[in-house]
């Protein structure tokens, strides 16, 4: 046996299969309530052009749920654009602020030119001492969580891994680190359904004028960090404006902490309830390239990303006009069935594996080669200073209709002290 299914860990969450009509797309209980794998294998043979009807509050929008036709979307910026909002909290308000200036909601040239700018710091060639880093504070956490009885892991180590990179990499101080943190949670999601779409927008706010304030720092007394390189970099001949560069901060805080740790905490969740794939991880039996992919398809942390109709179109005949919202649902892309041989099995030495937790085409996350080093240096400290994972309490789901995953996983990882002993040797060796 090399796994266990989706319905399993549905089950495990007490959530239930809702019936199709009451299902809103738009409402994040939809998600903390409900586990919709039957609802999304439905859409995905029957209809996977489907349209979510507006609401009192909402408007409409279509839902595409099959891998290759969101895959087209993705491709194909001069019909769908993004620069009218590119998730459904921007989408529903009537735009996104950043259009034109922020990389995710930018197409076209400018896109790619800043994009460029982006791949200077984020690129492999330049992220080896970034990478060096991250292991040795993934390495760091993972030891004194192995040390102690028991830890809430996503609050005490997934929380501190992405979150510290994309920081270092921004020049952050560290005493600033947990305010932003807690502003990136309750800016796309909330650890609970008390904060509102007004907390949401404040905690977007403090996040920008954060970033003016380290902006200005910057172009005083520019540094070696990321900040300081947008502020001096240009597009189309002309230097990026504070604006310009504040809302790359922000898209890079918000995606570089929230993928990263949503995926580590689901890997361990899931690695604690198929032991049989622990095991294959703990021996060498898989690569950690392919168990890298295979969390990330298996978490789809962003569940969806959207779009807006450029000109009237059609999707497997169903007539899209101008204007119309059009949502691509990853997690329902990363189970199809069209695509991956039984999708519902978690198997970390998956091959080949086409999940899009990145997105595609155009916008492919510009973070993604940052992710998997985080990702895999968490993967390897525990197989290495961890004999097993288990899970003693509920994992508390983020509220959300974005992002996927859990705010708190309580657990306990038995410490592997021949490993730790090694570890330990290695260090004098270096040293």
């Amino acid at each position: 046996m090399s796994a266990g299914s989706s319905s399993v860990r549905a089950g495990r969450s007490g959530r239930t299969q809702p019936a199709d009509a009451s299902v809103d797309l738009g409402d994040p209980a939809t998600f903390a309530e409900h586990d919709l794998s039957e609802f999304w294998r439905g859409l995905r043979d029957t209809r996977p052009v489907h349209w979510n009807p507006p609401t009192g509050k909402r408007r409409g929008f279509w839902v595409l749920s099959r891998h290759e036709d969101i895959m087209a979307v993705h491709r194909d910026d001069e019909t769908f654009t993004s620069e009218r909002g590119n998730v459904l909290v921007t989408l529903l308000e009537g735009g996104d602020a950043g259009a034109g200036k922020m990389l995710a909601v930018t197409d076209g040239p400018r896109h790619e030119q800043l994009r460029k700018v982006l791949l200077r710091s984020l690129g492999p060639r330049v992220l080896q001492p970034v990478a060096d880093a991250v292991r040795a504070n993934t390495r760091q956490l993972v030891r004194e969580a192995v040390c102690r009885d028991e830890c809430d892991f996503a609050l005490e180590i997934a929380s501190r891994i992405p979150m510290t990179t994309i920081c270092n990499l921004l020049g952050v101080p560290e005493s600033d680190r947990d305010f932003l943190l807690k502003q990136t949670k309750t800016a796309l999601s909330a650890d609970d359904d008390g904060v509102d779409e007004t907390e949401s927008a404040m905690a977007r706010n403090e996040i920008l004028l954060y970033f003016l304030d380290l902006v200005e720092e910057r172009r005083s007394a520019p540094g070696e960090d990321l900040i300081s390189t947008l502020a001096a970099s240009t597009v189309d001949g002309a230097g990026l404006s504070d604006e310009d560069v504040v809302l790359n901060c922000y898209s890079l805080i918000i995606g570089g902490d929230e993928t990263s740790r949503l995926t580590m905490i689901d890997s361990v969740s899931s690695l604690a309830a198929h032991p049989k794939q622990w095991q294959r991880l703990k021996n060498g039996l898989c690569s950690i390239d392919t168990a890298v992919d295979e969390v990330l398809r298996w978490a789809s942390p962003s569940m969806h990303f959207g779009r807006s109709a450029v000109r009237d179109t059609e999707i497997h005949g169903v007539r899209i006009a101008k204007g119309d919202i059009v949502t691509l649902w990853h997690i329902s892309a990363n189970h199809d069935e069209r695509v991956f041989d039984r999708p519902e099995v978690f198997d970390l030495g998956r091959r080949p594996n086409k999940h899009i937790s990145f997105g595609y085409g155009p916008h492919f996350c510009v973070g993604s080669y940052l992710a998997k080093i985080e990702i895999s240096e968490l993967l390897m400290a525990l197989r290495d200073f961890a004999l097993d994972v288990e899970q003693t309490g509920d994992a508390l789901r983020v509220h959300s209709n974005l992002l996927n995953g859990y705010h708190s996983l309580p657990v306990r990882l038995r410490p592997d002290h021949s490993g730790l002993a090694r570890d330990n040797d290695a260090n004098e060796v270096k040293r």
